[in-house]
């Protein structure tokens, strides 16, 4: 009797402790969400206060401390966002974890901003606009902050919807929207605008097609061969001295710039240099790394993960030099405007404001990075370390070429285009090249497995028949492009709208 009375007791207990249990488990679930938008919250307040340090009972230190904690916020996106392109191509080719990737790409972002983040920026990002044409310096203030909380935003949107958008084209188009708002249309400089308006079409343009003519070398000189490995102890050496040597100049015209003053052709003949020097390490370690390998393609990516961790390495390094102005020059304007009630194109950056925008770049980028690294490196098209070196060597010769011509370049539509330019010569060469098809005819694929019960991967190019099939498997998924090249179109008019509004706005309430 006691028994039985006592039953339902229990079973009521244990579906009650199952409740409370699930709603822990929601609870924790809900609180791993909020972690990220909680410690970036926390870098604003912070960075509000660091601001407040340097600037209390100076003139305009209320406005100072709202733009420090505004710039903070820029920071984090452009974390967010933009570093994507530096290491999303090595993680989608499993040459590194995304866990070292963070690692890496804060390490050097925060070292190349504080390194070579220069001294002095353009305020009005290259003389877009005419400063005393805006008026008084607190409309220039105002133009300011509403350019960087305009770009802000629409990079925070581009990134919630999986877009990796340029945010140096975010901040012209929110200092064009502020500065029509302010001073009128002719304000603008419209041809350096049509000069922005061209890298558009021009950065990833040209990295697709170097990116193109490097996976094509590699397919022809390594790949098809008989014996790879032979071809790879010839060429993987060249093509890592050429990444080498690439960087070199790479860092010099746009890092190391900003430390000193390089011409063009002495950054040629350091490229050259270390072109030398690298070729004759990497030979020795390519055939040391060679040795006992099959001749099967999976063996030779092995040959690419060191140069893809270096390259992402670089590649952040010399993207913290650069775009940190990005974050940081509408606020280094700020504060020289507020401290001297007047307006000037160029003013020296305080360390303080160059640290929140290195540690902004960094955190964003460890917080919010992850979903562009997976997008870029993962859902655009199929990454191995092959094509992710490519995609790499592309992105630094491509600003070399553009800063010899003297074209405005993006890195992130380089960046992308040269992932672009991968996946669509894929498409073409599976569908036309009558070496490939030679080739496996040759080696005697007939559909079949390769011996350790694995799938090679230009077997299942061979099996794959169907338009839909290549579309959902290996190739460059069309909604991302559709959805990329939408953001990018949309970039500079959004964030020139977005500012022009918030300027008014603010125009209204002062």
């Amino acid at each position: 009797m006691t028994e039985t009375a006592t039953t339902p007791r229990k079973q009521t207990l244990d579906k009650d402790l199952d409740k409370l249990v699930h709603v822990e488990e929601a609870t924790s679930t809900v609180a791993r969400g909020l972690v990220a938008p909680g410690l970036a919250l926390l870098f604003l307040a912070l960075a509000a206060i660091f601001a407040g340090t340097y600037t209390f009972g100076e003139p305009g230190a209320i406005i100072i401390v709202a733009a420090a904690a505004i710039g903070a916020y820029m920071a984090l996106n452009i974390g967010a966002n933009d570093v994507a392109n530096n290491v999303g191509p090595a993680v989608g080719a499993k040459a590194m974890t995304l866990g070292g990737a963070l690692l890496i790409a804060a390490v050097f972002e925060t070292a190349g901003a504080l390194i070579a983040g220069g001294d002095v920026v353009s305020t009005i990002s290259k003389g877009i606009i005419d400063p005393a044409a805006v008026g008084t310096p607190e409309a220039f203030v105002r133009a300011m902050m509403a350019a960087l909380i305009s770009s802000a935003l629409w990079i925070n949107l581009a990134t919630w919807i999986g877009a990796p958008v340029s945010t140096t084209h975010s901040v012209v188009g929110g200092v064009v929207g502020a500065g029509v708002a302010a001073a009128g249309i002719s304000s603008v400089d419209w041809h350096t605008m049509a000069q922005i308006a061209a890298s558009w079409v021009v950065s990833p343009v040209i990295g697709g097609i170097v990116a193109a003519i490097f996976l094509a070398f590699i397919k022809t000189a390594i790949i098809y061969q008989d014996d790879k490995i032979t071809a790879a102890r010839r060429w993987v050496p060249v093509l890592i001295a050429v990444m080498a040597g690439a960087f070199a100049s790479y860092l010099a015209t746009k890092g190391l710039n900003h430390l000193m003053k390089i011409r063009q052709s002495d950054a040629l003949l350091i490229g050259l240099g270390v072109f030398a020097v690298s070729w004759i390490g990497a030979h020795v370690l390519v055939r040391r790394q060679s040795e006992g390998m099959e001749n099967r393609n999976q063996s030779l990516r092995r040959l690419f993960h060191l140069p893809l961790v270096i390259s992402a390495a670089l590649l952040s390094f010399a993207h913290g030099a650069n775009d940190v102005a990005n974050a940081v020059g509408p606020l280094a304007a700020i504060v020289f405007t507020a401290q001297q009630h007047t307006v000037d194109a160029t003013v020296a950056i305080p360390l303080w404001v160059m640290i929140i925008g290195a540690a902004g770049i960094s955190l964003g980028l460890v917080l919010f990075g992850p979903k562009l690294i997976r997008m870029v490196g993962e859902q655009i098209t199929k990454l191995n370390p092959m094509r992710a070196f490519c995609v790499a060597l592309s992105a630094a010769i491509t600003v070399i070429i553009a800063s010899g011509l003297g074209l405005p370049i993006s890195s992130t539509h380089t960046a992308v285009g040269a992932i672009f330019g991968v996946g669509f010569f894929r498409e073409w060469y599976t569908a036309h090249s009558k070496r490939r098809r030679a080739y496996l005819e040759r080696k005697g694929i007939e559909f079949k497995r390769n011996g350790n019960g694995e799938a090679d991967e230009e077997e299942l190019e061979m099996q794959t028949t169907s338009r839909e099939e290549i579309a959902r498997r290996k190739l460059v998924r069309r909604v991302h492009v559709r959805t990329i090249v939408a953001a990018w179109v949309t970039t500079v008019p959004a964030a020139a709208v977005l500012s022009a509004g918030i300027f008014l706005f603010l125009d209204f309430i002062a």
